[in-house]
């Protein structure tokens, strides 16, 4: 289906005033305005003298996030001592992170360099719509990780009949395929509003609340949809999270040995703090009322769940992680003998 969004300028605002007061016809207002070409990403156009330096560093942390999971992927699949649930999904973790930073960190770094900071209308939906189904699997992607520590601490023995490899299939594809219908609804009702006036989206890329500010008169709709999307695809994998992570707090404090414990919690706690950076900077986000959005802070805590999550998961995981950091040093010793 055909995204035919429209931004008003200031001649046809009235216009449009007119046309929900019915004294003039949609159709004629639809053949006397201009179609939406193009949208204009402001990032920190307002912060001249620093986007050289923003530039440098997040090329650097792309280029180190691309490099980070990458190996993660290469590493898990080739060695036979990580081919386990838990290393399963931190591979499909990693493909996921470099899928969702590549959707929004080239364009930033593009508009840092350029003068023409234009993303086309098509492109603006696109990313959008790649950036929620992505973010939707990832919250549910580290639902899914939670749950597997909580099988693996809270019930060992029955560790491998549960998370056989049909479930982890399983859980690997209801994770991409949950947030698709969502995040295509919220889409195609962002895209086929009406934009007043300015074509500026105030961030560095098409997140819903800077687009949707934009927007020309009622948006009640695409504010329900969008704290229905959250609900379902933020607070319910988040409640998963605690959930399981509460269960395994209360198993490991049984554990009789200082190193036993220590042991249990050191296989969760890379992954819980994962979680705590990724959800908490995206709910504070999304959940706030319109009334207390401020699209600049938005714009810098969005560097919490976007630009920060797949830089940190491959050091996080790596370097606190024994036998992937044993893993890699084989790998190493294959290029480097």
């Amino acid at each position: 289906m055909k995204l035919t969004g429209v931004i008003l300028d200031e001649e046809n605002i009235g216009v449009y005033e007119q046309i929900k007061k019915g004294k003039v016809a949609d159709k004629d207002m639809r053949r006397n305005q201009s179609m939406a070409n193009n949208f204009l990403l402001l990032g920190f156009s307002s912060l001249l003298d620093l986007e050289g330096l923003f530039f440098t560093v997040f090329l650097t942390i792309y280029l180190l996030t691309m490099t980070g999971n990458s190996l993660i992927i290469i590493v898990t699949l080739t060695d036979q001592t990580l081919h386990n649930p838990m290393y399963f999904f931190l591979r499909n973790l990693s493909f996921l992170e470099i899928c969702y930073t590549s959707i929004i960190t080239p364009k930033m770094l593009e508009n840092l360099l350029s003068e023409d900071k234009t993303i086309s209308f098509l492109g603006c939906a696109f990313q959008m719509s790649i950036f929620l189904i992505t973010g939707a699997a990832e919250c549910y992607i580290l639902a899914a990780m939670a749950y597997d520590r909580y099988v693996a601490i809270c019930q060992p023995l029955h560790y491998t009949l549960i998370m056989s490899t049909r479930v982890c299939y399983e859980l690997i594809a209801a994770s991409w395929l949950a947030g698709i219908p969502v995040q295509l609804t919220q889409t195609f009702l962002v895209f086929t509003s009406y934009f007043c006036g300015s074509n500026e989206i105030n961030h560095f890329f098409c997140d819903i609340p800077a687009v949707v500010n934009l927007i020309c008169g009622d948006v009640s709709i695409n504010e329900l949809v969008a704290h229905a999307e959250v609900a379902l695809l933020a607070v319910i994998p988040f409640t998963l999270v605690l959930m399981s992570y509460i269960c395994i707090a209360s198993t490991i404090l049984k554990i009789p040995s200082v190193e036993g414990r220590y042991k249990a919690f050191s296989t969760c706690s890379s992954h819980l703090m994962v979680v705590v950076v990724f959800y908490g900077s995206g709910m504070t986000v999304y959940l706030k009322p319109k009334s207390s959005h401020s699209l600049d802070m938005d714009k810098f805590l969005s560097l919490f769940y976007t630009v920060l999550p797949p830089f940190i998961n491959p050091l996080i995981y790596s370097l606190r992680n024994k036998e992937v950091k044993e893993a890699l040093g084989k790998l190493l010793l294959l290029f480097y003998p």
